[in-house]
Formats: structure tokens, sequence, C-alpha cells
């Protein structure tokens, strides 16, 4: 293997002359995946979260989202991608075995929900930490609506090597402390991932079309759209309407500046955020007739409220606040949130997919990443939402550094790159899945044809089916697979004790309770 000779290789020639460049494999890898629960009759489902499945407060591996029927599954992070994908396809077996007559639908874009109020907020119990992140809910359908907060994707969760870092701080001759060095190097590989990020959403959006009934609460917003046929709209170029600005689309998000271009930087311009009020919801008001509508009237309630394709993460001790954990303990781990669920895939996501992405941050690591200046971010952003709208249109261009640049072209170029980072994750495996991956998606930068969400329009045309009505059927399949391939004893006995054991410390956590809802509250937020 020869040094590379091109202008962002530094990091990876200096491993490869130390020859230390099998150092990035085993990043580890985690997945958390949200699917609607739907009923018997292809609606959102009504009913509570399946006691069956232990509590949604404090079980590991299975909880909710938004929504009481937004089911969120959530892995251990592995070292080996495949080990992920088989204990998501475990929780996935377990859940079809507890689910009597429901499924969960497959698309990222709702279908069965008929307005806000067929959307039931998310119940955590009669904890205080329970009841606050039931009221943060609340809070989010007062100010964006329940409707999009229906909407599923999944978040795949990955920490750079630990054994990686004292060769790439060796290399950097940086002054920093070695803790501070690994935060900085995730903000870098952040930085890199908005700028090429849209590639993501070109290869595997999944969400081209949106079911008529989901703008009935904002039946403004259908004028944006064609019409499929009578209950669907699209945009016949769209790759992923969930990453476009339909969803959290409001002027108080969009002008928010956070900045990425370091930790310190990143902590204080999001806690300026959460700490500053808002107007709209100083209106709505906070604490009314006894009964909390959100957790505060400031710009965001809590961290989570800002939306963002990929963030910095470290796991955060109980009832700490995120960006302290951060402050902290530094980056741990960086969650990308810009995946669709995959129609086809009965676990919404695959193998090829999962070792593309690993590739690609690691390629946005070692990659030079300047720091944000002037309107760089707008940029990013503005690139996203074209492709989100627009991904398979011939002849698309994007703006690289200033300059036009077809999307076909820059996707080319960033593919190229990756190539050697491929071929080191594969060095001692036979059948060479990241360059395999690798290949498959340059077919699909080649033949937009190929895309998850072009092959969605046309399974929906050949079938003559809207896009609820293809979902959903696609979705029972899904079903059935899952019905017939049950899970053995051991493995059930293993999932049956958490969820005995998560309902048994929610109610400890309940007896254990203190204080009232308003000093927990100003207790949490106090933190400093």
């Amino acid at each position: 293997m020869t040094t590379l000779n091109t202008p962002h290789s530094a990091k990876l020639s200096y491993l490869i002359e130390h020859k230390k460049q099998h150092l990035l494999v085993g990043g580890l890898k985690g997945i958390e995946k949200e699917s609607l629960r739907i009923s018997k009759t292809g609606n959102i489902s009504q009913t509570p979260h399946p006691y069956t499945l232990g509590s949604a407060l404090t079980h590991p591996h299975i909880t909710t989202d938004y929504s009481e029927a937004l089911l969120e599954f959530i892995t251990p992070p592995f070292a080996e991608i495949t080990e992920t994908l088989d204990f998501m396809h475990t929780i996935h077996q377990y859940v079809y075995d507890h689910l009597d007559d429901e499924m969960l639908l497959s698309a990222s874009m709702p279908c069965g929900i008929n307005g806000d109020e067929s959307i039931p907020v998310a119940e955590y119990g009669s904890s205080n930490i329970g009841k606050m992140k039931h009221v943060y809910r609340q809070g989010l359908s007062y100010r964006y609506g329940k409707t999009m907060q229906a909407i599923a994707g999944i978040h795949f969760n990955y920490s750079v090597p630990e054994a990686l870092w004292p060769i790439l701080y060796k290399q950097s001759h940086s002054t920093l402390a070695i803790a501070d060095f690994i935060s900085e190097s995730y903000f870098d590989l952040i930085r890199n991932f908005q700028r090429q990020g849209w590639i993501i959403l070109y290869l595997f959006g999944a969400s081209p079309a949106i079911c008529k009934s989901f703008f009935k609460s904002r039946p403004h917003l259908i004028a944006e759209f064609d019409e499929f046929d009578q209950h669907t709209l699209y945009h016949p170029y769209a790759t992923s309407l969930r990453m476009s600005d339909i969803g959290y689309k409001s002027k108080n998000q969009a002008n928010l500046k956070i900045d990425y271009n370091s930790l310190s930087g990143y902590v204080e311009s999001l806690s300026h955020a959460i700490n500053t009020p808002y107007p709209d919801y100083q209106g709505l008001g906070v604490k009314v007739d006894g009964q909390y509508k959100q957790l505060n009237a400031n710009i965001l309630q809590i961290e989570n409220e800002f939306y963002s394709t990929v963030r910095p993460k470290q796991i955060a001790e109980s009832c700490e606040k995120p960006t302290l954990a951060l402050k902290r303990r530094g980056v741990k781990y960086i969650e990308i949130r810009s995946l669709d669920l995959d129609l086809f895939n009965p676990i919404g996501i695959d193998e090829d997919k999962s070792r593309f992405i690993e590739a690609f941050l690691l390629n946005c690591l070692l990659q030079e990443s300047p720091e944000y200046t002037g309107q760089e971010q707008q940029v990013n952003n503005t690139n996203q939402l074209s492709v989100a709208h627009l991904g398979r249109k011939p002849g698309l261009k994007l703006d690289n550094h200033g300059k036009d640049i077809l999307l076909k072209t820059w996707a080319q170029d960033i593919l190229k790159s990756m190539e050697v980072v491929c071929e080191i994750l594969d060095e001692n495996l036979a059948d060479k899945p990241y360059s395999k991956a690798l290949a498959q998606q340059a077919k699909i930068v080649e033949n937009p044809d190929l895309t998850p969400s072009a092959k969605i329009l046309q399974g929906m045309r050949s079938n003559q089916k809207p896009f609820g009505r293809f979902g959903l059927e696609t979705s029972e399949q899904h079903k059935q697979y899952f019905k017939q391939n049950r899970l053995d004893e051991t493995t059930t006995q293993l999932f049956d004790q958490m969820a005995t054991d998560s309902h048994t410390k929610q109610q400890t956590i309940e007896q254990n309770d203190s204080l009232s809802f308003d000093d927990f509250l100003n207790k949490y937020f106090s933190q400093s």
C-alpha cells in the first residue's frame, strides 16, 4: 500500500508510513431505530406502550420516542457491525412476539395518521424524570405540531477506535491535552460530515413521497408538492423529504448560530439557546392553571430539541445535562441522524449501508477540516435541502466552496477518496465487505434509478398503489417475516427479564423521588 498523494491525506499517509493503518479498524457502532406502531386498521396505534415490552423510561433497548406509538430500539455499541445488526434484528423479533395484531411501519414518513389529535404523546410514569420527558414532548407539540414528531428515522452512533487517538495526536503535534485533542478531532469530523453529508440523503434517502393526511394539521404546505395520486404528495426527484424543511420548520431554529469550530463554542452556543427566552413560546406560557405546557419558554427547552444531522455525544450520568456531560468529559462518540428507514429491509438498515457509513465517517476524520467562516454552514444546509428535494434531478449542481459542481461529480470524488480507507478496513476480511459496499454506492451514483427513493416511487407506480398503501403492505411483509422467525427460548427469557427489571427500576425511581416537580426542574436547569 503506497502513501497517498492527495491534498487531504496527511493523517492517512502518516498512518500508512508508520504501519499503523490497522488502527482504523474496530470503532464502535450502535444503532437507534424508530418505528411507528400501526393498528390492524392501518392507523397509528392508540394503545399504551405494551407492558410486556418493559418500561419505556428504564428499558435499555426498547423505549419510545415522541409518541406512545413511536417505538425506539437501541443496540449496544459493537466493534463488528454484524453484531449490531444482529442485536437490532433480535429486538425486532422479540417485539413482534409481543405486538399481537399490530405491526411496525417500515417507512420513515408516517402513514395512518389523522392530524395532530391522532398522535398520543409518550408517557413515562409519575417520577420527576418521567414527567420531564412527557412535558418536554408536550412542549414540542405546541412548538412544532405533533404530526412531524411521528416521523421515524435511524441514528447511527460511532466512536473512533481508542487506540487510534495517540497516533493521530502524535501526528498532529497538538499542544492540547489529548482529551481536548480528541474532542476537537470529533468536531473536525462533524464539520466534514456537514460539508459532505448530503451524499447520505442521495444514497440512502427513502422518503420521496408523503400521505396527504400528513398535512391535515398544516394544509398550507400542500401547495409546495406535486400530486402523485389522490392520496399522495411527492417531489419527482426527491430523496429524503424527512430531511427537508417540512419537519422542524421553525424560524427560531433557522436563526440559531451553533458553533461547530470547537467543543467550548458548541457548548456555549447551544447553552445560550437553551437559556434565551423566545417571545412566541413565552406567549404559550409554561405552567398554566397548575399544568406544565412546556419545560420553559426558551428557544430550546433542552439540548435534544436542536435538530441537526450530526451531534457530538457523551454518556450523561443520571439527570446530567448533555452539554455539561460534554463540557466535563469531552466527546465520546458522534450520532448521525440523517438516515431514513430502508423501507425494503425488515430492520430498516443493512450491512452494506452500515459499512459505507463507517468508512465515510473515518474519511471525514482523516481529511483536513478548516474551521467554519462566513456563511459555510448555511451553504451546507442549502446543499442538504437541494438533495432532499431534488437529489435525483439530472444535472443538479451543489455549492462546493463557492463553486458550482455537479452532484454526480462531487459524489464520485467523495467515493474515490474513500477507496484507501475501505481497503484498510478490508485488510483481514476475505470478502472485502467495505470495498464491496463502496462499489455498490458507486453504481447508485452512476444511476439514480437505483436509489431507494427511486425504487419506492417505481414500486408505487408499478403496483398502482398510493404511498400509504405501498408502505403498509411492505410493512405487513416484514411482519410476516418476523412472525415466521420467532426467538429462541433463551433469548426470549433474557428479554423477558429485562422487561421485568425495567418495571422494577421505574417503580424504585418513583418511590425514591423526594422533590416536587417544580424543585426538580429548578435543580436540573441550575446545573453548571
